[in-house]
């Protein structure tokens, strides 16, 4: 419908009123009567025993309503926190997973990890009270360093005597020896990709309330996929049934999936509200709570070797990954340096041969799991950063040693299991050097040496696969859950229209972007639109929000919907002017029956559907109501080239983006505003993991150096220049819509453009991330004492 408002039309977010006005509703604001505050007690060792937990004096404490150990929760019989993803080794075994109780029982493995958690009338108090608990530790080594965690002596669990989680590969490792024994140039690097803590706006909260009367828990939280908590806090935990427990997620500030996640607090919350006389067991992270106990991301090292023949074409690819877990496994973290990594390896180009292996280990850190693009970003970084190099130590132009390697028929099935779809890598390249000025650069490169300092260029063709996935597939891979996606279609009978979805939105503008499809199709006036999510008592079941699935698949299953919906009202306006529903047709709103001057408004049938007067309701059954669930055939794939500018000062080592193009093909596009927002947040995120993010935790002591925005570089406005950006269109064949992801591409193309721009500065083959002015600064004295 072309009413400014359906697809394709640059709306303004409907949400974004509240949310501007202060008057949103998130979980932190929320407060029920008789509401408790718990604070927990952390442990302040990257790894001891406990030996006794003394929490007298703490009981005497003023406010205090109870405190619970790990030893309550074991009497208890609740369940712990599951990682469900089963990965198995090459050798068959399955991972090694550690037990992961809500509350550490025997001992502590970071620094951070919830020992104790005290309840009382005022947060102030809670947090008082737990300082009062005595805890005995029994300090033992620990390891931080992925690189040093496979055989230290540091044991983190039983099960993992070497550490190691598993030991994984993909690809025809034969074949890629074979390549690489006929090559004519082999390019090798080594590679870290920094650990990251996500950083949302909005913190974790979690409220829990269990009502003595009805037998029943309600879990206030901060989630990207309520429905899933439900599941796991039902099945996992054992905390009680579905139908005893409802999951709301209100309006959530943010999550880059750090909020898929099921963690301790929000278990604990919902648990104790029962051993407290059913009042509501309130908590909010405090920053330095989230920087401790929020799943980290990335943390991976790597070695990678390419090999081209004489022509410069890539002819085998080799790869080996330590990943680095955190002391646990969390939800979702063991498919993350797997099937969400591996099979990205053969980025955009035609690579014949692959072979990857992964040794996942285990670190006396944070758990780490999915953040914003979730392995893809750790693959690009390690294809685009070697590709780039093999192209300089060929003395080939980076760009065309792209194009020369692209992929340029579809469907492409890669050696590492994914089967492109679609797309067109070459146009992508074209306009982004076109947006890019790349003929420019020399001159720009010239003056900024006039001026004594360093410009470099850095291109990034990147790839994902998102969307996830069909679920017969990812079950042959190992996931414990399948990842359709579920609508409901509400038509009242004054014709407005409210639409169920299991998606969550989190900041992405679905109440504006699933509106404006519903608008579309139906000819509805977007603001008669409601969009109803994050509530298990609401929606009937649903997978949230994470990979750049809310387009592809939750619209999709929206569409199949409203197509249901569509053909029932056919029946009825059929009915109504006395015609078959054969001749009926729908556009824009209008029901008209062919040949005649015989017509509908939307709103029309949707009362006469209720009045149900003027058809047989034997024959076409009253109201207007249809459901649908949506597995897709396959991943769909997001493609484009990033180009990356940079100034580095030559007496500070500060580097600057001085520009920055993405030309990305997200197929067919609902509202370009809110894409170009996607990819402008996406794009900033990566330019902070290359130049400033990055978490550190001291060797000696096991503490986390990073735990606050004093230690912390975030990205500020000052940081990024204004972004040019481009589209392509290739439509996705697998979904009705045409539609790819957007959310994560940004933030899977950035670092490694940002940091080939970092070397080309240089004329360095590495420099490590994040490169601040203090690694930068130290590199270019390197390079002025190896002049002298």
């Amino acid at each position: 419908m072309d009413n400014g408002t359906g697809i394709g039309a640059r709306v303004k977010r409907k949400e974004d009123h509240r949310f501007l006005t202060g008057k949103g509703n998130y979980t932190d604001d929320i407060n029920l009567p008789k509401q408790t505050y718990a604070y927990f007690v952390r442990s302040p060792h990257a790894h001891a025993t406990i030996n006794k937990i003394d929490t007298a004096a703490a009981k005497k404490m003023p406010g205090v309503v109870g405190i619970f150990t790990g030893e309550d929760i074991a009497n208890s019989k609740l369940g712990g926190l599951i990682c469900g993803w089963m990965i198995h080794s090459k050798d068959g075994s399955p991972m090694k997973a550690g037990p992961h109780p809500v509350l550490a029982q025997g001992k502590v493995r970071y620094v951070g990890d919830h020992v104790a958690v005290v309840i009382a009338e005022t947060r102030e108090q809670a947090k008082a009270a737990a300082g009062a608990v005595e805890v005995d530790y029994g300090v033992l080594p620990h390891v931080v360093d992925v690189a040093d965690a496979m055989g230290h002596k540091a044991q983190i669990h039983d099960v993992a005597p070497d550490n190691r989680v598993f030991n994984w590969s993909i690809g025809d490792e034969a074949a890629t020896d074979a390549a690489f024994k006929k090559a004519a140039h082999v390019t090798k690097i080594d590679l870290v990709n920094n650990r990251l803590i996500p950083n949302a706006m909005e913190p974790r909260a979690a409220i829990g309330y269990y009502d003595t009367g009805a037998d029943h828990y309600t879990l206030y939280t901060t989630s990207q996929n309520p429905h899933v908590a439900r599941l796991v806090i039902s099945a996992f935990h054992g905390l009680a049934p579905e139908h005893k427990l409802r999951v709301i997620a209100p309006d959530v500030g943010g999550g880059f999936g750090s909020k898929i996640f099921i963690y301790a607090e929000e278990v604990v919350c919902v648990w104790a509200s029962k051993y407290v006389g059913g009042r509501p067991v309130k908590w909010t992270a405090e920053r330095t709570e989230s920087f401790l106990a929020d799943a980290h991301g990335r943390d991976h090292v790597t070695h990678a070797e390419l090999a081209t023949d004489a022509g410069g074409k890539i002819i085998g690819f080799k790869v080996h990954t330590k990943a680095a877990m955190g002391a646990y496994l969390s939800t979702f973290s063991s498919c993350v340096p797997t099937y969400l990594y591996a099979t990205l390896l053969s980025g955009q180009y035609n690579i014949p041969a692959i072979y990857a292996e992964v040794d996942a280990l285990y670190t006396n850190t944070a758990p780490v799991d999915a953040y914003r693009g979730a392995g893809r970003p750790e693959a690009t970084y390690v294809v685009e950063r070697i590709v780039e190099t093999a192209a300089r130590e060929l003395k080939m132009d980076p760009a065309e040693f792209r194009r020369k390697n692209f992929v340029t028929q579809f469907p492409h099935q890669t050696p590492v299991i994914m089967c492109y779809d679609a797309g067109d890598y070459a146009a992508a390249l074209d306009e982004a050097m076109k947006i890019a000025d790349v003929k420019g650069f020399p001159a720009r490169k010239a003056a900024s040496a006039a001026k004594g300092n360093y410009r470099g260029l850095g291109y990034s063709a990147y790839i994902e696969a998102c969307g996830i996935a069909p679920s017969a597939a990812i079950g042959s891979l190992g996931a414990g859950v399948g990842l359709w996606e579920s609508a409901e279609v509400r038509v009242n009978p004054v014709g407005t229209v409210e639409i169920l979805t299991g998606s969550h939105s989190h900041g992405q503008g679905h109440e504006t972007t699933f509106a404006q499809l519903v608008s579309d199709r139906l000819g509805v006036d977007i603001n008669n639109v409601a969009i109803v999510h994050g509530d298990t008592d609401k929606v009937q079941f649903g997978m949230g929000t994470y990979g750049s699935r809310s387009g592809a698949v939750g619209m999709t299953a929206i569409s199949k919907a409203l197509d249901k919906i569509e053909a029932k009202a056919k029946r009825i306006a059929a009915a109504v002017m006395e015609s078959s529903p054969e001749d009926v047709e729908f556009k824009n709103g209008t029901f008209t029956v062919k040949g005649t001057d015989k017509k509908m408004a939307f709103g029309e049938v949707a009362l006469s559907a209720y009045v149900a007067h003027k058809f047989n309701s034997a024959e076409i059954e009253p109201g207007l109501k249809e459901s649908a669930f949506h597995d897709p055939s396959n991943f769909v794939f997001p493609a484009g080239v990033h180009i990356a500018e940079v100034e580095i000062d030559g007496d500070t080592g500060v580097t600057t983006v001085v520009n920055y193009t993405a030309v990305d093909d997200f197929g067919n596009v609902i509202n370009p505003m809110i894409v170009e927002g996607q990819v402008h947040g996406g794009i900033t995120q990566g330019i902070g993991q290359a130049l400033a993010e990055g978490a550190v935790y001291d060797k000696v002591s096991g503490q986390l150096l990073t735990g606050s925005y004093m230690d912390y570089q975030m990205p500020r406005a000052a940081d990024v220049p204004s972004y040019k950006l481009g589209f392509t269109c290739t439509p996705c064949p697998s979904n009705p819509l045409g539609m790819k992801g957007c959310g994560e591409a940004g933030a899977i193309a950035s670092p490694a453009a940002v940091m080939n721009a970092v070397t080309d500065a240089l004329a360095v083959k590495d420099v490590p991330m994040p490169a601040t002015p203090n690694v930068v600064w130290n590199q270019l004295q390197h390079l002025k004492k190896a002049a002298e």
